[in-house]
């Protein structure tokens, strides 16, 4: 949100904000209203005062903003948040499409979970169907013992099995569409993650021959969405050939490089399609990265004396897991690029508690 409201600024137009925090990082681009996100007369009352209503969190409730869009546009549209906010929906949508995904089974009852391993073997992934992000909410299931603690978990509340996908990296498109219907997509970005969290992005993703079919996967999701405003998909490179794991309709942390590393990054192009402007241009400036600052931000990478190295702190108070900023680096090449990325990361990591 905070950096939505600073590319909105550079625009020429003034954000408010809703937010359910006490001292919400987006207090640094404008007003913010404390309210929680279920409210629907708050939501109502922003989006009196409002040309355009986006959103840049899934669990924001689908109903409270199909209430206010009768009378204030909301990009991206509702229907598009309610398809991503249930797992099952979402890969029944890649499945119209025709993108493909792991074999999967839906899990109501400890029976299902049965059919489940019957059906898709060890070793799988039970996951929650709504909420759950960053490694939240899901277990990977290896044998007989670890159904009963995952069900143990996780049991009593909508789920999804998914097959286990032997993938060789992950990676995501982040594509915008305007009003009008055009779209650009940023190059695809590789994704690398440890505990369920994303760690570091670089772009563009170290793979071949995999752009295209990606891109147009992309539009395929936008045409059938009538999608304003970013949208990430996430995909597993498997034995050459792309997987869909889960879209986001919003901007992505994965693409937090672009802020530096692209044209035209994602929050400026996400502000440019919400309020109608011309889309602006996704290439790459070089070879870029991002890094998580997760839990702390160590002194070590507050100032860095490299010009080719931007450090973002958000605002936020430290807590374990939790997202403080990022690094983006773009450099002339993709060597110097990874030996960048991997000194602060072990700046990070041995200044880790």
């Amino acid at each position: 949100g905070q950096m939505l409201g600073f590319a909105a600024q550079e625009l020429g137009h003034e954000c408010r904000f809703l937010d359910p925090g006490a001292n919400p990082p987006a207090a640094a681009a404008g007003t913010t209203v404390r309210a929680d996100y279920a409210d629907s007369a708050a939501v109502a009352a922003l989006a009196a005062v409002c040309d355009v209503v986006t959103y840049e969190f899934e669990n924001v409730p689908v109903d409270v903003l199909r209430a206010v869009e009768a009378d204030c546009p909301v990009f991206p549209p509702p229907a598009a948040l309610a398809h991503a906010q249930d797992r099952v929906t979402e890969k029944r949508l890649f499945e119209r499409l025709d993108i493909p995904l792991a074999p999967y089974h839906p899990v109501q009852e400890r029976a299902d979970l049965d059919d489940a391993v019957a059906s898709l073997g060890y070793p799988l992934v039970l996951k929650t169907r709504r909420f759950g992000y960053d490694g939240k909410g899901q277990a990977v299931i290896r044998d007989a013992a670890e159904a009963d603690s995952a069900w143990a978990e996780l049991g009593g509340r909508p789920l999804v099995a998914e097959a286990w996908v032997p993938f060789e990296c992950e990676v995501s498109i982040i594509g915008t569409r305007s009003r009008d219907g055009d779209t650009v997509c940023w190059p695809l970005t590789e994704n690398r993650h440890a505990d369920g969290i994303l760690r570091t992005s670089i772009a563009p993703a170290g793979v071949t021959g995999l752009e295209e079919t990606a891109r147009d996967y992309m539009d395929r999701l936008l045409r059938e969405l009538d999608y304003v405003g970013v949208l990430a998909l996430e995909l597993f490179v498997s034995g050459g050939n792309l997987l869909a794991n889960e879209f986001a309709p919003r901007v992505h942390n994965s693409g937090h490089w672009t802020i530096e590393g692209s044209t035209c990054s994602q929050f400026s192009n996400h502000v440019r399609a919400i309020t109608g402007d011309a889309l602006g241009r996704a290439d790459c400036r070089g070879f870029a990265g991002m890094l998580n600052l997760i839990g702390q931000i160590p002194d070590g990478v507050r100032e860095p004396a490299d010009p080719r190295v931007r450090v973002h702190d958000y605002g936020k108070a430290p807590r374990p897991g939790r997202k403080l900023g990022h690094v983006t680096v773009v450099t002339d090449d993709a060597a110097a690029r990874d030996a960048l990325l991997g000194h602060y990361g072990r700046i990070v990591t041995e200044s880790a508690p």
